[in-house]
């Protein structure tokens, strides 16, 4: 009986060894990728200049991520694939909002500066559920003992590919507006000094462009300067709001003391566009939403329409399709896409932490909240979800990218969004390299408690 039970404890433990072997391994090869990219790209040693970081993320950007998001999800989905993965862009919104339920306790218990209190939701709410989720899965399904199968890769992609499309419409409508600077502290600049310095501003504007913008800011949205508008880095929506309100005030004072004739101001109230209805037509003019169509999203949007389509997928996808050879290709270009990321990771951590204003509390709080605190109540939304019968059943590597969008740091893609806008820069770079820099720790120690968990979730 005691030799039995000593085998059994043996096997245990050489079980759980190999497990956390399993779980280790895809992340090490991760942070050697990184640290080789902060190697290249450090100050004092410089081997590759930040242009060619730069240059390499719009690589990935309008290549590598299309070509991989076209291949592995075009092939994997389905007509029946996309009414069963519906709760995974569905989880995507859960996962925002209780970052957002979060974001406000930091900011009741931090007491951040009053005009970093919606950045700091912002911060806590919006995870990495792109780039660094693509980079996870291909370097946990590069692992041989994975637990997820023979197409674990493909799976894996498709399903993270298959939730980015919500996530870029959330930070191209509701974060972009959320990172209005606030009209409070919104520095005011006469008109006289503003025209007279317009061509000085224009050329300092050139030269941070070019010299000073942190590399984040181009790590997911290159070329990201083209973007700007002439209400960018104004409160345009605040300032809209009060002249409306100043405008109906007025409105209502007239309407009292005037006569009541058919040219009266009562008559021309009637006709007038409703108070909300023209809220609603701001708030919707200044909304980029074109930026929405970025070579990922219509990768995502043509491999959908053909992977559905019987006919056209027969076309693209299979060994005996006459165009398997551009998928082919497509196939080899993707292969960059994983080290191509963590070297640009590496260079966006070789510049090291900015100056910020946010304060050390609440910045350990944003980080605790979204690293920490978000993942353990991820484990518990996935496994009500299953509970309900809302997920897939039997695929562990569905409920793997489902729990990996709650573990994530928070967007690279917020820092590109601040600059645009013009507030809390320098408090987005500080926070997004302390969050990842804490990520490489959270990560591991979740990705083994997942591995863990997998099967009863």
């Amino acid at each position: 009986m005691s030799r039995y039970l000593t085998e059994l404890y043996q096997k245990n433990m050489k079980t759980s060894g190999e497990d956390l072997l399993t779980a280790i391994i895809p992340l090490m090869k991760l942070l050697s990728l990184t640290v080789i990219g902060l190697v290249l790209a450090h100050p004092k040693i410089q081997i590759i200049p930040r242009a060619t970081f730069k240059l390499l993320s719009k690589l990935v950007f309008a290549l590598f991520l299309p070509c991989l998001i076209f291949s592995e999800l075009g092939e994997s989905i389905t007509l029946e694939n996309f009414a069963e993965w519906w709760f995974i862009p569905v989880n995507v919104l859960v996962s925002t909002a209780i970052g957002c339920i979060l974001g406000y306790l930091v900011v009741i218990i931090c007491r951040p500066p009053p005009e970093f209190r919606r950045f700091t939701i912002i911060m806590t709410a919006f995870g990495n559920t792109g780039n660094l989720a693509l980079a996870v899965v291909g370097s946990v399904c590069h692992t041989s003992d994975n637990p997820f199968g023979p197409h674990c890769h493909s799976r894996g992609v498709a399903y993270v590919s298959f939730a980015s499309w919500v996530s870029v419409i959330l930070v191209y409508t509701l974060v972009y507006h959320m990172m209005e600077p606030p009209l409070e502290y919104y520095e005011i600049v006469e008109e006289g000094v503003e025209i007279a310095e317009e061509g000085v501003e224009i050329e300092e504007q050139q030269a941070v462009n070019d010299v000073s913008r942190p590399l984040l800011v181009e790590a997911e949205w290159p070329g990201m300067e083209d973007k700007e508008t002439e209400h960018s880095k104004q409160p345009f929506i605040a300032r809209t709001f009060q002249s409306i309100s100043n405008v109906s005030q007025l409105s209502s004072d007239l309407e009292v003391s005037g006569e009541g004739g058919v040219n009266s101001p009562r008559s021309i109230r009637c006709l007038a566009e409703p108070k909300v209805v023209r809220r609603i037509r701001v708030v919707a003019e200044q909304t980029p939403i074109r930026h929405i169509l970025q070579p990922p999203t219509i990768a995502s949007l043509l491999a959908i329409i053909i992977g559905m389509v019987p006919q056209l997928k027969a076309f693209f996808f299979g060994n005996d399709a006459p165009l398997s050879f551009v998928t082919d290709s497509l196939e080899i270009l993707a292969g960059a896409m994983v080290p191509s990321v963590m070297l640009i990771l590496g260079g966006m951590l070789a510049e090291g932490p900015i100056d910020s204003k946010l304060g050390l509390r609440t910045t350990i709080g944003i980080s605790v909240a979204r690293l920490l605190v978000l993942p353990v109540l991820g484990i518990g939304i996935v496994a009500l979800s299953d509970k309900l019968n809302f997920l897939v059943h039997g695929d562990a590597m569905y409920r793997f990218v489902l729990l990996l969008q709650y573990t994530t740091p928070s967007a690279i893609l917020l820092g590109a969004i601040a600059s645009l806008r013009g507030y809390a820069v320098s408090e987005a770079s500080a926070l997004l390299f302390w969050q990842h820099v804490f990520a490489l720790f959270s990560l591991s120690v979740y990705i083994v408690i997942y591995f863990k968990i997998i099967s009863y979730v």
